[in-house]
């Protein structure tokens, strides 16, 4: 009995050592393959670190507006009796662009002026009786005041006459016609837009924070996505004296030539405004930052002896103070010096102390002034 026991403890010892001895086994090349995984040197992209000319520059979204600019219309109602203009048109102040049926008003016009004519005859007839003292000073006072009134009403006349034509009351370029001919207008019905394209306004905001840093004068450049790739440059005509209360920012204004008519009221443009003098900063593209809550880090190429006495690159974390950025590039304050190599791509697979290759067959884009491309 007890021998038939002492069996069956050595076979089961057997089996645990076995299954014990397996795992151990298997455990021992996992971390041999981890260990061989975790020396493979990491593919990744690197730059140089080196000082870029910066110019600080605070950027805005405006909005384009004419110069001068109006949807015009009539005071008064009545028949479209002329159309002098096309659409598209540029037109001269005082042009004549459209007029309204007025043969009454005309008419009237006439018969007033002939009544005012009339009283310019009595009156000046009494004036002469009276210094033959034919006629009393009541008689004369009456005669002014009927040539005054009549006068007047005549003007009243002539002005409700002028209200039927539509002159252009500035220069510029007409839009769309909203109007056609022996079509009845009220008051007020909507005919054209006249807009002065040249020069152009653009207003923007800035915060409150930046008013000390502009000023009237002062140049902008001003972008559209209409035109890509292209600049439009005017400068600062006028400050906002107050700060808008809701949102703590003052709006400006700035003027652009526009001779080519290229931008027109209504639309948006991102405007640039360089504030202070340029600066010398140390400049990476943003893709080699790793931005975490806690900090942002680069990583930094070391070059060492390997095991075998050849030269092998390493990386190390390093936190980083950023400034302002522009177009692919951010500028870094404080963490790194001139000349050192930083990795720019692949930071994913990195940690301290991991051995590199550097592939820069690839790079990411590093441009201060990228231009948007259609692909």
């Amino acid at each position: 009995m007890i021998k038939r026991m002492l069996i069956m403890l050595i076979l089961v010892g057997a089996v645990l050592f076995g299954i014990f001895g397996f795992k151990s086994f298997v455990n021992g090349k996992i971390k041999e393959a981890m260990a061989a995984m975790g020396s493979a040197p990491q593919t990744v992209s690197t730059t140089k670190a080196g000082y870029s000319e910066w110019q600080t520059q605070l950027q805005a979204v405006g909005s384009l507006r004419a110069v001068r600019g109006a949807d015009l219309s009539l005071e008064v109602a009545g028949v479209v009796e002329e159309i002098n203009f096309d659409s598209g048109q540029e037109v001269e102040a005082g042009q004549i662009l459209l007029r309204l049926r007025d043969e009454d008003d005309v008419a009237k016009l006439k018969s007033l002026q002939a009544v005012a004519e009339l009283s310019q005859i009595t009156y000046d007839r009494d004036m002469k009786q009276f210094k033959a003292q034919a006629v009393s000073q009541a008689t004369v006072d009456t005669d002014a005041a009927n040539l005054k009134n009549n006068k007047a009403l005549a003007e009243q006349q002539k002005a409700i006459v002028d209200k039927k034509t539509l002159r252009a009351p500035f220069a510029g370029k007409l839009g769309l016609r909203q109007v056609d001919l022996g079509q009845f207008l009220a008051a007020g019905t909507n005919i054209v837009t006249l807009q002065a394209l040249a020069p152009i306004f653009v207003d923007f905001f800035v915060p409150q924070q930046s008013l000390a840093q502009i000023r009237v004068g002062q140049k902008v450049i001003a972008k559209t996505d209409t035109y890509p790739g292209r600049t439009f440059e005017g400068k600062i005509t006028a400050i906002n004296p107050k700060v808008e209360a809701s949102t703590r920012n003052v709006q400006v204004r700035a003027e652009i030539p526009n001779a080519d008519h290229l931008l027109v009221p209504g639309m948006y443009a991102t405007v640039d405004t360089d504030v202070g003098e340029p600066q010398k900063l140390i400049t990476l593209p943003q893709t080699a930052v790793s931005y975490n809550p806690y900090g942002n880090i680069v990583y930094v190429v070391d070059e060492k002896k390997g095991a075998d006495g050849k030269p092998q690159l390493t990386v190390h974390q390093t936190f980083v103070t950023l400034g302002a950025t522009r177009g692919d590039q951010v500028s870094v304050l404080k963490g790194i010096e001139e000349g050192q190599t930083i990795v720019t791509s692949g930071q994913m697979k990195l940690r301290n102390g991991v051995p590199i290759t550097v592939n820069n067959t690839v790079l990411p884009k590093d441009n201060p002034n990228p231009k948007p491309v259609d692909e």
